[in-house]
Parts: structure tokens; sequence; C-alpha cells
């Protein structure tokens, strides 16, 4: 029969597999146009490639079977247009998603590079550090009046807090807490605020901060028990060495390591307070 093709054929000449053409014949999207009654052979015409090539297409634009049936059943080109606005839309949110993921993964390989280049335990050092965007959340809880029990509930209060505010949960990683300036110059441990880094296209807010870029003053360590002591070891470097804090003390999570240890939260931690050098 001139210019048809057995179902077969249609397949390796659309690059398409016969299960598919089956699945287009089911959903009346693309019939055969002719079956054989004695042998049941499913044959295609040539011309129908032009409606393989259009369904394939609109897969591609990322259109679901069912989107492209109703298209071709009604032939609105209005329909056709608002559901490729719609698809734009969609593409553009899918974008963004895998920009904070790639933005999450980046932050965490940096976390790594840092833990394994970071100074030993105990350490103290100057160092340039650049601006970061964080969201902050209060609570009413002193961290330091407590274990690391009641830092696991605020943590957990935390992602909903983050959940709430509409942020994607990539950015629930190595939180940290803030201590007013004027409390870490007199060692009075008393901070409500507890952090997670964003990326810096966040504008700012009542929630969201900016840190700006500059020289700090840190102290390295690995257990959370340890900050009191190692933040009065801080402060004694600074006044030793005449440097002017000139901002709030951060404790930063640079990376946590619990696929080591299910039961304790494994952490290595960067103390920091901000330096003023004018004289």
């Amino acid at each position: 029969m001139k210019n048809l093709m057995k179902i077969g054929e249609m397949a390796r000449f659309n690059q398409v597999s016969v299960p598919t053409l089956r699945l287009y014949d089911r959903m009346g999207l693309l019939k055969p146009c002719h079956i054989d009654q004695d042998s049941g052979y499913r044959y295609y015409s040539i011309y129908q490639k032009a409606r393989l090539d259009m369904i394939q297409y609109m897969k591609e634009l990322g259109m679901s079977l069912g989107e492209i049936k109703t298209i071709l059943e009604q032939g609105d080109i209005q329909l056709i247009e608002s559901t490729l606005i719609r698809k734009k839309k969609q593409v553009r949110q899918q974008i963004a998603e895998l920009e904070t993921r790639l933005g999450a993964i980046t932050r965490a390989i940096e976390s790594t590079e840092r833990f394994r280049k970071a100074p030993n335990k105990g350490m103290t050092t100057v160092e340039y550090i650049p601006h970061r965007k964080i969201y902050v959340m209060h609570t009413d809880v002193n961290f330091y009046d407590h274990d690391i029990s009641v830092y696991e509930e605020i943590l957990g209060q935390l992602k909903l807090d983050i959940l709430r505010h509409g942020l994607p949960q990539l950015y629930y990683c190595n939180a940290g807490t803030i201590l007013p300036r004027e409390y870490f110059l007199s060692q009075h441990l008393e901070s409500h605020e507890i952090f997670v880094f964003l990326d810096d296209n966040f504008p700012e807010s009542q929630t969201v901060r900016r840190i700006d870029s500059g020289m700090f003053a840190c102290i390295y360590l690995d257990r959370f028990e340890d900050e009191p002591a190692y933040a009065a070891k801080l402060l004694e470097y600074c006044t030793q060495n005449g440097y002017t804090v000139c901002g709030d003390y951060l404790c930063e999570v640079l990376t946590e390591f619990n696929v080591f240890d299910s039961q304790h939260r494994s952490m290595f931690l960067r103390l920091q307070v901000p330096l003023s050098f004018q004289q």
C-alpha cells in the first residue's frame, strides 16, 4: 500500500517505540489510518508524521499527554497559547528550584573544604570573611542555660519557621547562633537568636540580615559543650592583641558529619567576632 507503513516501520522512522505508538492509539492522540482486518496489522500514513512530530514537540515543551490530547481535540489556538504560558511559568519555577539546589550543593562543598583546611581545634586566627546573608529566628530560650537537647528542640522550631516563611528546606543546614557584642565583651552568655545562611539574592527584611565582609577574629572547636570556654579564649585573644571588636559574636557551624554518629550531632564550629583596625 503506497505511503503506508507498518507500526514497526513508523516507529523506526520517527525514533519512537512501538509501545509508544500503541499508547498514542489508545489515548486517541494518533490512530493508525488503516488496520488490516485479516492480519490485524496497523498501518500509518507517511502524512501522519506531521501529527507525530507535533506530539513529540509538545512533549519536549513539557506538556503532558493529557494536555496534548485536549489541545489536539479542541484545536484552539488560545488554548495552545495559555498552555504554553503556564508551562513557561512552571519552567521558570523549576529553574529557580534548581538554582537553589545548586547553591546548597556549592555551600556544602565549601563547608567540607573549609573543614578539611581549617586550623586545629583551639587555634585562633584573624581571617577575612566575605559578606553573608542570614535568616534569623528569635527564641525566648537562652541557649547557654541548657544542654544540647534543648538546642535540638530549637532547631526543630527553626525548621518549621523556615518552611512557614516559604523558604526551601535546603537552607536548613549548619545553624548558628548570635551573641550581642556587649554580651560577648562582658562574657554574659545570653543568646536568643539562631540563624542559617541564605543565598545573596534574598532582600533584607526583619528576618533576613546582611553580615558585612571584613576581618574576623576566629577560634575553632568541635564540641557544642566547649563553646563557653572557647568564647572566653577568643575574647582573651582579642584583648591581648589590642583588637577592637566592632560587631556581634557568631557561633557558626562550619559543617556537620552526622553520618558518622547516629546518636549525637557531630559539629565543627567557628566562633568569630568582627574587628576594626581604625585608629
